[in-house]
């Protein structure tokens, strides 16, 4: 048991693993439904935009943000459970926690807004982002044969996911204002660059213990797409500001899906020069061609004491074919309910935010996760954030980070401990840093023209 812990440590590391982020919503643990200014309100609540037609124009200029997420490795947990053999107690407990995620799952995102792409002015903004999402989760009956053996059922399912997606998101963004609230909208051209992925419909595996023996088979279809296109909506709505409170809501993705094609020569060589790293795709010591899919089936022969002899206990193939059906199909980008509320008081902001998806894929979760969140601006020039989160039992995290202002030129750095509350605890981050270009305030710059207001005369 405890000599898989390394196995799939190194199998963790070796895989590279909200599809829109920003340093300062990584600092303040997603709590953004109400502060988002200007650009990085898309992707949040596009209703922001419309009470902002008089703020500067705003274009980001260099971003990068990447993350990576599990739900077991730590730390913490390597230290506690490697050495001796576990007892009962703690394999409960440590099942238990991982069959409530379905299996042991890893991911990894990147984000490069596209630089100079990214414009918002008054209650408009356009917005291009370079995103590349990676999800592997090995399957809930393998890691009970390693936890038990074969004594808990009679058959286990070893069904696993695997998927890689490149694309290239584009939006336009407009708010439109009313008296008490803002409602706001985002269309967005969503260009699939590549996806690799098990086909979950036409894959199956399973592995049978019974009084004959140890036996099973599988089989999966591992399908790729290259050149894809689809489109996406966001809605949002936030009230106006009242005695410093406001309140918001905005469905993300509400309708957004990805149609992929097996392409040829021609729309491989169209792909985006910053996927170049992972297209084309190789298995083994093989290249796939743009319009091969992957066949890996594998049998497991009868276990038991006089077989042991065999050489052909377990045999697998590994076969690329052109599929002969249409080879079109479809992903679904994930969709978010956002709802918040924030309160200006002072020299601090609060904000405080639930967040639910409606599938557990990529970034979503099929559960509530609630952020709290705080910028003390006392520095104009220097805004510190600080940001707590919690998904329901082991989801928390912990974000913090700070902005510097000089002149038109905004640098913004977030960090955020995820699965964990430190260093130690943590089982993956988010580390973001960007600069933005900030056009002058027209209030401010009214203010200085105006000059300095005369002393008033003495009696």
């Amino acid at each position: 048991m405890r000599r898989m812990f390394p196995i799939l440590m190194i199998m963790c590391l070796v895989l590279q693993a909200q599809t829109k982020r920003d340093p300062r919503v990584v600092a303040m643990a997603g709590a953004y439904t109400t502060i988002a200014d200007g650009i990085f309100s898309v992707g949040y609540n596009p209703g922001i935009i419309g009470l902002q037609q008089n703020r500067p124009f705003m274009i980001q200029g260099l971003q990068l943000d990447f993350g990576i997420l599990g739900n077991f490795f730590s730390i913490e947990n390597i230290a506690e459970y490697s050495g001796d053999t576990l007892n009962m107690k703690e394999k409960n407990a440590l099942f238990e926690e991982l069959q409530a995620e379905d299996g042991m799952a890893f991911f990894m995102d990147t984000h490069m807004p596209i630089p100079l792409l990214n414009i918002s002015r008054g209650n408009m903004a356009f917005s291009a982002n370079n995103i590349i999402l990676q999800n592997y989760r090995l399957p809930i009956g393998l890691l009970e044969l390693m936890f038990y053996g074969n004594g808990q059922k009679a058959e286990l399912d070893l069904e696993f996911n695997y998927e890689i997606v490149g694309l290239n998101e584009f939006g336009f963004s407009f708010g439109v204002p009313f008296k008490s609230m803002s409602w706001g909208i985002t269309a967005k051209y969503i260009q699939g660059l590549f996806y690799l992925g098990v086909d979950e419909d036409s894959s199956s595996s399973s592995l049978i213990t019974d009084d004959l023996g140890i036996y099973g088979s599988g089989k999966y279809i591992i399908r790729q797409g290259v050149g894809g296109a689809g489109f996406g909506l966001d809605v949002g709505v936030v009230s106006r500001p009242y005695n410093g409170w406001q309140f918001g809501a905005s469905l993300i993705n509400l309708a957004g899906t990805i149609r992929w094609t097996q392409g040829d020569s021609e729309s491989s060589s169209s792909i985006n020069p910053l996927t170049s790293s992972f297209y084309p795709f190789t298995w083994g010591d093989s290249t796939l061609n743009a319009n091969e899919s992957i066949l890996y089936t594998f049998n497991i022969d009868t276990i038991r004491a006089d077989k042991l002899g065999g050489d052909s206990l377990f045999t697998n193939q590994t076969t690329f074919f052109v599929p002969k059906k249409a080879t079109d199909f479809e992903t679904r980008v994930p969709a978010m309910f956002r709802l918040g509320m924030s309160k200006k008081a002072d020299d601090f902001l609060f904000a405080s935010d639930l967040v639910a998806g409606f599938e557990n894929k990529y970034y979503a979760r099929q559960q509530w996760k609630w952020s709290i969140a705080t910028e003390w601006t006392r520095i104009p020039t220097v805004p510190m954030r600080i940001g707590f989160a919690w998904g329901g039992g082991d989801m928390k995290e912990l974000g913090m980070g700070f902005g510097v202002r000089k002149g038109m030129v905004m640098f913004d750095l977030g960090f955020a401990f995820r699965n964990g509350m430190w260093l130690h605890t943590m089982k993956g981050f988010n580390f973001s840093f960007g600069f933005t270009v900030v056009g002058k305030d027209k209030d401010s710059k009214k203010s200085d023209e105006e000059g300095p207001l005369p002393k008033p005369k003495k009696e």
